[in-house]
């Protein structure tokens, strides 16, 4: 699994999260666990395989959001009390 992290601007309140969430979900039809917070301006997800950058980035910045940073590293599914 690999998880994309990415910071978001311009997210103000919780229907900007699901804007993010939705917008992630159609650009990108095999991510899981779709996340977004305005607090801390990011949005993540999994997905089996990598992902195009580009295309992402250009459908967030299509909504009216500005994202300005993405980053995808390996994800290790943790079980019970952080045991693998």
């Amino acid at each position: 699994m690999i998880k994309t992290t990415l910071k978001i601007d311009g997210m103000m309140c919780g229907m900007c999260e699901a804007h993010i969430c939705d917008t992630i979900r159609r650009a990108i039809p095999e991510a899981k666990k779709v996340t977004a917070s305005h607090r801390c301006g990011e949005a993540s997800f999994l997905t089996e395989s990598g992902v195009d950058a580009t295309a992402l980035k250009a459908a967030v910045d299509e909504t009216g959001y500005t994202c300005h940073y993405m980053e995808s590293v390996p994800y290790e599914k943790k079980g019970l009390f952080g045991r693998k």
